[in-house]
């Protein structure tokens, strides 16, 4: 256990020394924590960009869904180490080397969440919205997204995490974020440190991303909320009732009659 806090202490020693530099804004753990959220967020937000409108005109035609989703599949089992070395005689050692195939690689998560959060909008509804005189990007907007975003936001939280782990492997090209602590400083040089650091601060934030993305699908969806305290009030209505008739049934008491103290009923011994 003595060894085992030892190394723990100097792990967190090399963390807290390296943290940043101020003479020196490209040295220390910090800029590579910001380099590995711009290259996460920039590729998710890219992604989405690309999924939802390529989700519309999916559900809109029903032909399209079937090869667009078989092209995004056929990328998605391209290496990404491959994708990274073919955009480099295109985009140089920029951020776009590695934004480009992790936004790719989530449109195969992002795009079937789209249409099938579209497709689950009740037939009913959107009748509704056309009987009140919703024109047809309205109806998208204020009827249909929002049915349509926690089933968008599931397959949202899982990009944001593959994509966060995903960016490390970039490092390989001279980017990656907190994959250059983990591989250049720490395999390369065969030290704990920087592997511990990197692998915790990743796991720290794909946790913090999840955890704001929920936070924003109950944002915008307060109906679900609604929902759920009244699901929870009847469950408890529930069980308060079941509680009350297996006392009545245990005490000999039929539903509906009360006895009040010291009185016996007359089938009671």
């Amino acid at each position: 256990m003595g060894g085992a806090w030892e190394w723990a202490v100097g792990v967190l020693d090399w963390g807290v020394a390296n943290w940043s530099y101020p003479g020196e804004p490209d040295r220390g753990i910090l800029p590579r924590l910001t380099e590995h959220m711009r290259l996460a967020y920039l590729s998710i937000l890219i992604g989405l960009a690309v999924a939802v409108p390529l989700g519309l005109a999916c559900v809109r035609w029903k032909a399209l869904y079937p090869p667009v989703l078989t092209g995004v599949n056929v990328l998605y089992a391209v290496p990404s180490i491959a994708l990274f070395f073919l955009m480099l005689p295109y985009t140089g050692f920029s951020d776009w080397t590695a934004v480009v195939p992790l936004a790719l690689y989530t449109l195969v998560i992002l795009l079937p969440n789209v249409v099938d959060g579209l497709r689950q909008v009740p037939e009913h509804v959107r009748q509704a919205a056309v009987a009140m005189g919703f024109s047809p990007l309205r109806r998208l907007v204020f009827v249909e997204m929002p049915v349509a975003v926690p089933v968008v936001i599931a397959g949202l939280r899982v990009a944001s995490v593959a994509t966060i782990s995903m960016v490390s492997v970039a490092s390989l090209v001279g980017l990656g974020g907190l994959g250059q602590l983990i591989l250049s400083e720490g395999f390369r040089r065969q030290f704990d440190a920087p592997i511990v650091v990197g692998v915790l601060l990743t796991v720290l934030l794909a946790f913090v991303t999840d955890a704001l993305l929920v936070l924003a699908q109950r944002g915008l969806t307060p109906w679900a909320r609604r929902d759920d305290r009244r699901s929870g009030r009847g469950r408890r209505a529930v069980a308060r009732a079941s509680a009350g008739a297996a006392a009545r049934a245990g005490s000999g008491t039929p539903a509906g009659e009360r006895t009040t103290p010291g009185e016996r009923q007359p089938w009671t011994s």
